[in-house]
């Protein structure tokens, strides 16, 4: 496995397309100061998913961009792809050539790719694990790396041998592991803090299950009572009916008894009245010729009272 191609747009002093072939044996750039040889190992460095700003000599990230001349523009991206030849199968993938690739934009947002596909840093980052190939790798290694690796601790070194060994691979899954045990743990606590909560609710709804199944038996209960109470009064509204019904056809002969009679009664009421008013004419008759006979009963008292008095006076005289 060896780097076999380097193509670059738009990073630091490459403004243009610009493809670096490596071929197996030694390969040395060689150029005066400021032409950007350091900027190529920048973009090896960049590629393989380096995050730190410092190690590219940039503030921040956007500014790896090519930023312009007076004869040229800015771009608004920079890409980087890396070809590795991976004919011994190191590379735990099934090709033989593997290209990553980094893109980044003005606008913050950055993108990589395997083989023409968009993965995530993870990803690359998993592919040249225990390879000697990475951002943090023994395989770029620059001159004043070197002076910090021999005045570093002991400690410090140790995480180049433990690359160079093939141990990191085993440490970043066991911190994993750890992280995902810390992750379950704390879900376990949850969950038992779920599992606590659940259980009252449980507690409650069987108490209101008993309590439904209290009303349900009652409602049945209470249903068959309303039955046979309804059959019961529809046997009442029977004989009632019947009862009505007969007493309905008795009252109703007796209404056309009654009906005879009245009008029987009736007749013998027209007739008391019709001799009522004979009466009565005959009584004012009657009246008529008393007060006829009064009148004239008085007349003839008064004539007698006259004569009487007049004869008295003649003989007076």
């Amino acid at each position: 496995m060896y780097l076999s191609k380097l193509e670059i747009i738009g990073f630091k002093s490459f403004a243009q397309k610009t493809p670096i072939s490596f071929h197996q044996g030694v390969t040395s750039i060689v150029g005066p100061n400021g032409c950007g040889k350091t900027n190529i190992v920048d973009a090896i460095r960049w590629c393989l998913g380096e995050q730190r700003t410092s190690t590219l000599r940039s503030d921040k990230m956007e500014n790896v961009i090519f930023n312009g001349t007076s004869t040229r523009k800015p771009m608004g991206m920079a890409e980087v792809s890396l070809t590795i030849e991976n004919t011994k199968g190191i590379l735990p993938i099934e090709y033989t050539d593997v290209t990553i690739t980094r893109r980044i934009f003005r606008s913050g947002e950055s993108e990589y790719l395997l083989n023409k596909n968009i993965c995530r840093l993870k990803d690359i980052t998993n592919l040249f694990m225990d390879t000697g190939i990475g951002a943090n790798a023994y395989s770029v290694i620059e001159l004043k790396m070197v002076e910090t690796i021999l005045s570093s601790k002991a400690e410090e070194r140790r995480t180049m041998f433990e690359e160079a060994a093939g141990v990191n691979k085993y440490k970043l899954r066991r911190r994993l592991a750890l992280r995902k045990l810390e992750e379950v743990m704390s879900d376990l606590t949850r969950v038992n803090d779920i599992v606590s909560e659940v259980a009252k609710n449980v507690a409650s709804l069987e108490r209101q299950a008993k309590k439904a199944d209290r009303y349900n038996q009652l409602s049945s209960r209470l249903k068959e009572i309303e039955l046979e109470l309804a059959e019961r009064e529809y046997a009442w509204f029977l004989d009632k009916t019947e009862e009505i019904i007969l007493s309905k056809v008795e009252n109703n002969k007796r209404k056309k008894q009654y009906e005879d009679e009245m009008s029987s009664l009736l007749e013998k009421l027209d007739e008391i009245k019709r001799k009522i008013g004979n009466y009565e004419s005959e009584l004012r008759a009657k009246r008529i010729d008393v007060s006829k006979l009064t009148e004239n009963i008085y007349l003839k008292i008064q004539y007698l009272t006259l004569y009487c008095t007049f004869g008295k006076i003649t003989e007076i005289i």
